[in-house]
């Protein structure tokens, strides 16, 4: 192991320090921050509605625009949404928590500070367990909770006429106020220690774990491309055997499972190169570029006490019952960890088959086809087969095609039926997801009928047979592969509208292989 210097002339050049000789030196230690968009219909403080995407400030009013004289009410439902949450992750829940303001300038925070809860959270001290395949098997992590508290989310910049997107090199910015106000949950860990070089497998895992509870309980879409879920990845290096912490960053705002994980390798390659060269760390913020799996920095990173946090005098103390948080935590549905385990027992899935449902985010789904009467290997076949193959060639996720639980429950019932063979259930497939109705409607549109009739199954397999008379012989000595050819022909002969398996039970009884 070691850190290369090559000498070129009168300067030297460091080499890329790589991830194996990072994580015999050193242990990360992280700390991770993620915002949760919450679904309710207004917003934190006021009665504007939430909807995504809609015309740049249409859902703004005098109290989220932060104008003279507006007061903010709390809304219940974001209340009860942290709550759940709390719950969920094992949390004390405070009977009594306050709101507190925030202050800072950003352009696109018209009231000049963020209201969010600082010194009383509305829970507390929870955990989440995950577990991750190593080199020695699946292992658990415990990742502890240090808050879960409320706050609003902030306006957005848009700058115009860069390359980047960013203000740098921008001619000019446009404010949409519609996001400030957004109810927004913030759940922070404490410091992860131990997790040594799986660290950024256990930080995507922790985010991944999490996104399933929050969407289990109804709390969020938790649609990270839209960042109704991002994660902001503290992280600093220390000696393996110290107790010393090292100086943090924060790549904020990371938006996606895989770059969670990319963002903090990436900040401990990082971190490792500038320490061993003998320059420190800043303690900063930084933000994560897809293409090159690296960071940029982008501003200092203030401490606690520089935001001047005090109580907020226009908003009442939150104090739940304890019989309105015993009735929530009676609501909360099967942790998803649990309910997986559930599934690919009932199921009887393979691993690898399973985890193909969960990275593809299509367990729900295939759920919902079964609850619908389909099989479950058929179901999750249709969903990992056919329709994602046709996803991947239109490069949309599954769930943006036009094809419906329901859609697929029936396909397989019309395949059980005799009604349809595999042939034409893909070609109907197709045709529901272009638009061209329900799998009933596709068929009556395209003309499909199987053709199961003796008769006319007979007549086309002894039209094979004469065209191919040496492959019929060959079935009727006793080599049964040989029937392959002339059950193609027969399906060729029917337009691919035969029930293949009663062809070939036709065609061995009447080659004498029956």
């Amino acid at each position: 192991m070691g850190f290369a210097i090559a000498f070129e002339g009168s300067s030297a050049r460091w080499f890329k320090v790589n991830y194996e000789e990072v994580i015999a030196k050193y242990e990360p230690v992280m700390g991770l921050e993620v915002h949760v968009e919450l679904n309710t219909k207004s917003k934190m403080f006021c009665g504007c509605a939430t909807v995504f995407g809609a015309e740049p400030n249409t859902q703004v009013c005098p109290v989220c625009l932060g104008l003279p004289g507006s007061l903010p009410v709390v809304n219940e439902t974001a209340i009860e949404s942290a709550i759940k949450i709390g719950l969920a992750l094992n949390c004390k829940v405070a009977p009594f928590s306050r709101f507190a303001r925030k202050n800072y300038f950003y352009p696109d925070m018209p009231k000049n500070y963020q209201t969010s809860q600082y010194d009383e959270p509305i829970c507390f001290d929870g955990y989440l367990d995950v577990e991750i395949d190593t080199e020695d098997g699946p292992k658990s992590f415990r990742i502890e909770i240090e808050r879960v508290h409320m706050e609003e989310d902030t306006g957005k910049s848009l700058h115009m006429g860069g390359a980047t997107g960013r203000i740098h090199g921008a001619d000019y910015s446009l404010l949409d106020y519609n996001r400030a106000g957004i109810p927004l949950i913030e759940i922070v860990t404490k410091i992860i220690p131990g997790t040594g070089k799986y660290g950024p497998e256990v930080a995507k895992a922790y985010v991944a774990e999490l996104r399933d509870i929050l969407r289990s309980i109804g709390v969020s879409d938790v649609k990270m491309e839209q960042g109704s879920l991002r994660c902001d990845a503290n992280v600093s290096l220390r000696l393996i055997g110290s107790d010393s912490l090292g100086t943090r960053s924060e790549t904020k705002n990371v938006n996606s499972l895989r770059s969670v994980e990319r963002a903090i390798r990436g900040e401990m390659i990082r971190h490792a190169e500038l320490l061993e060269k003998g320059e420190k760390v800043k303690q900063e913020t930084r933000h994560f570029q897809e293409d090159t799996g690296t960071t940029r920095s982008g501003r200092s990173k203030e401490q606690a006490e520089d935001y001047r946090y005090f109580q907020d005098p226009d908003l009442v103390p939150v104090a739940p019952s304890a019989q309105w948080v015993e009735k929530l935590r009676a609501s909360l549905p099967e942790k998803p960890s649990a309910h997986r385990k559930r599934l690919k027992e009932a199921w009887s899935v393979p691993d690898k088959e399973m985890a193909a449902m969960i990275n593809a985010d299509l367990l729900g789904t295939v759920e919902a086809t079964v609850n619908l009467g389909a099989d479950p290997t058929k179901a999750r076949g249709w969903w990992l087969g056919e329709i994602s193959r046709i996803a991947n060639e239109k490069e949309v996720p599954v769930d943006e095609l036009s094809i419906s639980p329901k859609d697929v429950a029936d396909i397989v019932e019309l395949i059980n039926r005799g009604e349809l063979t595999d042939k034409l259930a893909r070609q109907v497939v197709e045709g529901v997801i272009n638009g061209e109705g329900t799998p009933t409607e596709v068929i009556s549109k395209r003309g499909f009928k199987v053709v199961s009739d003796d008769g006319a199954l007979m007549a086309a397999i002894e039209k094979a047979c004469a065209a191919m008379p040496d492959v019929a012989e060959k079935v009727r000595g006793g080599h049964l592969p040989a029937a392959g050819a002339l059950i193609g022909a027969v399906m060729k002969e029917t337009k691919g509208q035969a029930d293949a398996t009663k062809v070939r039970e036709l065609l061995l009884g009447h080659l004498g292989q029956a």
